[in-house]
């Protein structure tokens, strides 16, 4: 049996969860932050302004870095730094990147900066939440709010009870560390936190989303990963439900059955197209179907990351059709100069 546990992939995963999730992720982590945020103004995120301020990640580093444009309740608009890392091994520097990511985006926005890290290593000791000097009576100090997900450990049967999505990511985060090298042991855990998702009642969007991501992490040799996807697509059927065959249906169809990774990669596309119109559907209703065959026109990921966002945050149905109207016009007017200039 092929081991591919030894390269278990968390940054990915854990990308899609924290923009999918990310007022669930501050209320589960920071109820401090999330209870400070006028959630009812939405949220932006900012990957160019992050990108434009970061330092150069040094070699084999995993790690997932977000930012986002909240609002307080006091009516102020604030930036808050989600510093997601997931590794596996100490950075000695990790406090003073998140001290630089602070500076340089007041440096450069003059904008308060939050900034938060969430640690998936399996280090128990390392706990990074400061940075700071002091030379001649001057001092420099960023102090950050940090979870460790390794204390989650003890509280198993606590998160299993949980209702946020966020306790469903750190459940499956936490088993794929410790079945690492035990096929059938993930296999079973793979399958108790699959059916509770099920079981908890949570919404079709929330089932394929989190089943996504249990499925992306909690990798399975070839093998048990068929064996796996039959016993989804069997309970399923006996409890009248669609949720997660459709999806194996559809990599069927597109010829992706050879195995969970290469089904995960050659597929994501249409994943991220089923994420769009997912979340139309759940905060404007059933989006038009002119809509619906437009998103699923477009191959480009970036693309179909950026319409994500925007449904999102979008004030409605309207302000969505006119942001890919002029996405779209973009590109095309992108294809044609690059045409012009190959001729």
């Amino acid at each position: 049996m092929t081991d591919i546990q030894s390269t278990d992939n968390y940054d990915s995963p854990w990308k899609e969860a924290l923009e999918v999730y990310f007022t669930e992720c501050l209320i589960f982590f920071f109820p401090r932050a999330a209870e400070g945020i006028d959630w009812t103004k939405g949220y932006r995120f900012l990957d160019k302004e992050l990108q434009q301020i970061a330092p150069e990640a040094p070699t084999g580093r995993r790690a997932v870095d977000k930012l986002v444009e909240v609002w307080r309740k006091n009516g102020e608009a604030t930036w808050v730094l989600i510093h997601l890392e997931v590794q596996s091994q100490y950075e000695s520097s990790f406090a003073e990147r998140m001290y630089v990511y602070n500076y340089r985006l007041f440096d450069r926005y003059h904008q308060q900066v939050a900034s938060f890290a969430i640690l998936g290593d399996e280090r128990p000791n390392w706990r990074p939440t400061r940075y700071g000097y002091s030379l001649w009576g001057c001092e420099i100090n960023l102090t950050f709010p940090v979870v460790k997900l390794l204390d989650y450990r003890e509280r198993i049967a606590a998160l299993e009870q949980h209702r946020n999505p966020f306790a469903v990511v750190v459940l499956a985060h936490l088993h794929t560390q410790a079945t690492r090298g035990k096929p059938e042991e993930r296999y079973a855990l793979k399958w108790r936190l699959t059916r509770m998702l099920y079981e908890r009642g949570y919404s079709k969007r929330d089932v394929r989303l989190l089943y996504r991501f249990i499925d992306w992490v909690m990798r399975l040799p070839s093998e048990l990963t068929e064996k796996f996807r039959t016993q989804v697509i069997t309970y399923e059927e006996e409890h009248k439900m669609a949720y997660v065959t459709q999806t194996y249906q559809l990599m069927k169809e597109e010829g992706l059955e050879e195995g969970l990774e290469e089904g995960l990669q050659q597929g994501i596309q249409q994943n991220a197209r089923e994420n769009v119109v997912d979340v139309l559907d759940i905060r404007f209703g059933p989006p038009e179907p002119a809509i619906v065959e437009r998103v699923n026109a477009i191959d480009d990921t970036k693309m179909l990351k950026a319409l994500h966002t925007q449904a999102v945050i979008a004030e409605s149905l309207e302000k969505f059709r006119q942001f890919m109207d002029e996405l779209l016009s973009q590109a095309a007017q992108s294809d044609d100069q690059s045409t012009s200039s190959d001729i």
